[in-house]
């Protein structure tokens, strides 16, 4: 009896996506079936779903020290598209072993984009030392320093804007960083051609970009 396939595999900006989402907050179980998808934010559990062609369940669970409920999870069963996964670079316990994510290039920035929903940031603030001085950074976070050395080499090549590297001081992630002139850059490739992307990042990155 041949596997139920689920997920339709084929590369399209919004599967793409939906791999840069896994690789942030998915996760591979052991059992080499099942994919876990995680966030807080419901938008991006409903952007997930949509972008695979699934409807799942959306479940609720804790984490950590903190009991309550407040993490939104769907759940694959899927044998080949687990097994699809494997192929691109992506491992159970992946978080500090992974190493990088074979993507087509046409999806690299759809599939950067989902990484950067899931794991990435994007802040402001009026630098003290210069009047009317905004500056703002674009960042991307990753346990792996491998896997964030050859994320900063992709973008590099694409784009020519190099960033740093830097270790958090809150926890051992590992943070990519672009700052202003190389931000501008890096969004507007990020964002281009854009079909689905999560509407309050997006909003906030509109708003600090119209006070330039």
């Amino acid at each position: 009896m041949k596997p139920m396939k689920r997920v339709k595999i084929k590369w399209s900006p919004k599967f793409a996506y939906a791999i840069g989402l896994i690789t942030a907050d998915g996760s591979l179980s052991k059992d080499g079936r099942h994919i876990s998808f995680v966030s807080k934010d419901l938008e991006m559990i409903t952007n997930f779903q949509k972008c695979l062609g699934i409807i799942s369940k959306i479940g609720k669970k804790s984490s950590g020290s903190n009991k309550n409920k407040v993490y939104h999870v769907v759940q694959i069963g899927d044998i080949n598209f687990y097994n699809f996964l494997l192929s691109v670079g992506l491992v159970p316990n992946k978080s500090k072993v992974i190493k990088n994510i074979k993507v087509p290039e046409k999806y690299f920035f759809h599939f950067l984009r989902g990484y950067f929903d899931g794991d990435g940031s994007f802040y402001s603030y009026f630098d003290p030392r210069w009047k009317s001085s905004l500056m703002f950074y674009t960042t991307f976070s990753c346990a792996s320093v491998v896997y964030i050395r050859w994320l900063q080499g992709e973008i590099r090549q694409r784009l020519m804007v190099h960033g740093h590297i830097a270790k958090s001081a809150k926890n051992s992630a590992y943070q990519l960083r672009y700052g202003k002139a190389e931000s501008l850059v890096l969004l507007r490739n990020l964002y281009l051609g854009a079909r689905v992307s999560l509407s309050r990042k997006r909003l906030k990155i509109k708003k600090v970009l119209q006070l330039i």
